[in-house]
Parts: structure tokens; sequence; C-alpha cells
């Protein structure tokens, strides 16, 4: 009897076993060897379980949009444009959504031409057509340790060799570039484009330094090397002043007579608006934008006109003051998640204590703890979703080679509610004491969190103050991930230090 579709492999959602991969094996593309699973991906099925607490996704809170705008907004492209919306668009995007795209990027202090928008399906997207575009098996990609999980499958995908540099609390050490480019070229390599995430960086919450910021875009010129500025989260800026995008700053220094030269800026509606609407954009120099425009006319022939015409009406709405609407609600969301960051810190400083550190995002959706050096937080991820019913990601999944990162997570505070932040981080520590206990018993030591010798200053690397990369790194050649620095702030949560 003939299977069905869905009885193939043990139903919905099952693994192919080995017997069915090998009758496919010699037909599936060299490049799927290298394919990897997206963390986020493996655990959306989490955000349908009510007994599991996520703080893995990248989610923003979606259900703080009215239903009854959403309701308006619908019935408003239903009435002015229905054939328009069930119909094909053009491919670089339609007109009114470029339109609401200029505004955003003015919210950012990056004024940019219309002609050099491409809207696309998503921010994911843009890596992909940036590989796509650039990438040869072999090519180099240069990006922030850690780096946004969900580009770590696209660039595999693409079988680009990527080199990571390690991050600190003003995010890539330009110098360590440079010594990674010298290298680099004296190997005959040249990067087609260096990654960065300089806001609010996913996973690690810190924020590039203006003076990087600068030379980073200087280095480029110099050496005339793409840069893929990814910037989710810019806008969702809860305290300290705003840093001027790389696209900004390249169109100060380049030779386009204002426009950027060597930057290619990644933009989305999905964490100030809504994910659902699958909507990002790129901004490239127009040479690179063509080829974009190209590669996505061979995966999606346009984005949908259904969400781009409901952002333009969105766009439209004012508030009784007379200011965009959008904008309104961007404010609303800032007080939220500044709400809920303050609780994940909070608990993070009762429930890890000692045997953790962490940053504190001044914006963003991400807390990037750092454990313990004995404690795997892979393994940690299965223990506390069996026992503890609450998620995370594990800091593998922010490494290309995955061996790296392997005592770190990364946490959202966005997407769930205090209370159940403080319960989630309350199971994560409570896991976690559980396995130092056991190290401790096995082991005959305390089982409290790994001593470390003093630093230069008298200070231990394990207290706040103490310099806890190089110590902890001197101290225990396991761990894999800078801890950032940090401080003690009116004596609650330890902090990440300013630089």
């Amino acid at each position: 009897m003939d299977r069905s579709i869905s009885g193939a492999g043990g139903g919905r959602g099952a693994r192919p076993t080995a017997h069915e991969l090998a009758r496919y094996e010699s037909l599936f593309a060299t490049r799927t060897r290298g394919m990897k699973s997206s963390a986020m991906r493996e655990m959306m099925a989490l955000t349908e379980r009510p007994d599991v607490i996520s703080l893995a996704g990248g989610l923003p809170d979606t259900s703080t949009f009215p239903p009854e705008l959403y309701a308006k907004l619908m019935s408003q492209v239903a009435a002015s444009a229905t054939a328009r919306a069930l119909q094909y668009g053009p491919t670089e995007g339609m007109a009114s959504t470029v339109d609401c795209i200029v505004q955003v990027m003015a919210a950012e202090g990056a004024p940019i031409d219309p002609g050099e928008v491409l809207v696309t399906t998503g921010g994911q997207q843009v890596i992909d057509l940036a590989c796509k575009t650039l990438i040869d098996p072999g090519d180099v990609i240069v990006a922030e340790a850690p780096t946004y999980p969900g580009a770590v499958p696209t660039f595999s995908a693409y079988e680009a060799e990527v080199e990571q540099i390690e991050m600190d609390a003003d995010g890539m050490p330009i110098d360590e570039l440079e010594s990674v480019l010298d290298r680099l070229q004296a190997e005959g390599r040249r990067p087609k484009f260096i990654y960065t995430i300089p806001n609010f960086q996913n996973p690690g919450g810190v924020t590039m330094s203006l003076p990087r910021r600068r030379r980073l875009v200087e280095v480029a010129h110099e050496r005339e090397l793409l840069i893929l500025e990814d910037n989710p989260y810019g806008l969702l800026r809860y305290e300290g002043e705003p840093l001027p995008t790389l696209h900004s700053l390249d169109a100060q220094v380049g030779i386009g007579g204002g426009a950027a030269d060597l930057v290619i800026y990644l933009g989305t509606f999905s964490k100030i608006l809504s994910p659902g609407l699958r909507l990002g954009w790129a901004v490239a120099p127009r040479p690179v934008l063509e080829k974009l425009n190209l590669g996505k006319q061979g995966s999606d022939l346009c984005s949908s006109p259904v969400t781009q015409l409901f952002v333009a009406e969105y766009f439209k709405e004012r508030e009784g003051s007379g200011e965009p609407r959008w904008l309104g609600y961007l404010e609303q969301l800032k007080d939220l998640y500044r709400s809920r960051r303050d609780a994940m810190l909070e608990s993070l400083d009762e429930h890890f204590g000692e045997s953790a550190s962490w940053t504190e995002p001044e914006g963003g959706l991400f807390v990037w703890a750092t454990l313990d050096e004995r404690i795997d937080t892979t393994d940690l991820l299965a223990q506390a979703r069996k026992s503890e019913g609450v998620a995370f990601v594990p800091g593998r999944a922010a490494y290309m080679d995955g061996r790296r990162g392997s005592s770190s997570m990364r946490l959202n505070f966005a997407g769930v509610d205090e209370a159940d932040i403080r319960e989630g981080i309350r199971r994560i520590g409570k896991v976690v004491r559980a396995q130092l206990g056991l190290y401790g018993t096995l082991t005959g030591s305390s089982g409290s969190s790994a001593s470390s010798p003093p630093s230069a200053d008298g200070k231990s690397a394990s207290q706040p103050g103490g310099d806890a990369d190089r110590a902890s790194a001197a101290a225990a050649p396991l761990a894999d991930v800078v801890a950032f620095p940090r401080r003690d702030k009116g004596g609650s949560a330890r902090r990440q230090q300013d630089r």
C-alpha cells in the first residue's frame, strides 16, 4: 500500500530515517551537507505550548497591537486596493511601502534615496540575498562572535568560511578585525563582506561604540570591503543616546555624493511593528542593489502586496496630536520592553548570582548570559525543557563551529510578560544550581561557581569590577565565550561595564 506523504517517516514533523535519506543522498546538492537548522526555528513550536515558558525566540510582543486597528487597516486595504493587494507587485517593492521605509530611516538619522531601497520578505531575506549575490563556496565572511544564530545556517548553506571576532562591551574590536584582515590578506583571501549588528547585538546585547563605528567604516574604505549592517533593533533604545548608523557614516566619507558606497543596510518592520508581516528592506549601492534585485526575482518574485499595503495604510494613521501613530506605538513598545528587561536583570541577579555574568543591553530584545564553565547550555536546555518547562537559545548556536559558546545562553525578555520572565529565570537557575551541586558531589568541591584567581587590580574575575575577560580565560582554558565586563549598579543586577 502506498504511504501518504504525512505518513511517510512517521508523521508530520518526524525526521527521515537513515534508510529514507539514503534513497535520495546522490541527488542532494553538495551544499546541503553544510546546511544547519536554525536554533530559533527548532524552538518555534514551543511558543504554541502553554506549559512552556520560552525565553528562546527573538519574539516581540505582538499582543500589544490593537485588534480593532488591525481590522480597520485590513478593511481599508480591502476597500481601496483589493485588486492590487491580490496581484503580483514590483520586485523592488511598492512605492507606498518604500515611502514608509524612508520615514523609518529618517527616524534612525539615516536619510536615504528611495531609489536605493529593495523591499524584502523579512530581514532574513536580506542576509540570504547578500550571500546569494556575493558568496561563492569558500569565500570569507567576517562576523562578530557570538553572532546572530539565524545567520549561521544561511552562511553555512552558501558554504562560506566565516571568521568570527570575539566582542567586548563595545562590540567588535576593530584592532582585532584589522589583524584578521592582515592575516587573510597574507593568505591571499579577501572577505566578501563584514557582517555586524551594531545596535543591541543579537545575541550579545552590546552596542558598538561610536569610535569603533567610525573606524570600521574607515577600514572598509581603506581596504575596499563591503559591510552588511544588520539593524533590526536600532529604534528600540531604552536609555542612552542614539548612535549613527554605519550607513550614515559611510555616506559622510563616501565618494557617491552623500550616498553610502560600501554599506548594505538591513532593516525590518518585524521588531517595530510585526514579524508576521514578513517585510524587511535593504539599502545598498546601486550596482549591489541591482544584483540583490535579480536574486530576489529568482527567490519569490515580490514580497506580499497585501502586507505592503497594510503597512502603507498604517503609516498614514495619526494620533490626536498629529504625530504619526507608528511612532506612538514604538514608544509603547519601548516602555514595555524596558520594564521587562529590568525584570530579567533583577531575576538574574536573584537566581544566577555568582554563578554567571550577563550583559545589560541599552535596547533590543536580548541578554547574553555566561554561566560557570562546567555548565554546557546545550545539555542544560534539554534538562530545563524536560524538568522545568522553560527554554532559551544555547550559546553554541551563535558560533559557526558549534564548539564555542558552550557555557552561554541567549535570553529574550520581550516576548513574555514580567511574571513569566521571573518564573522562567527562577526555573533555569534551579537547574543550574542542581547541576553545580552534582558537579560538587562528583568532584568533592563546594559545587558553587568555579573560583578565579585575582586579576591585576586584586579583584576576583568572577566578582563585579574584576577583569572577567582575561582572568577567566587564563584560569580556565575550557571557557569558550568572553564574559562581557560588568559592573554593580545600585547594588542590583550585575551590569555591563561602560567603556
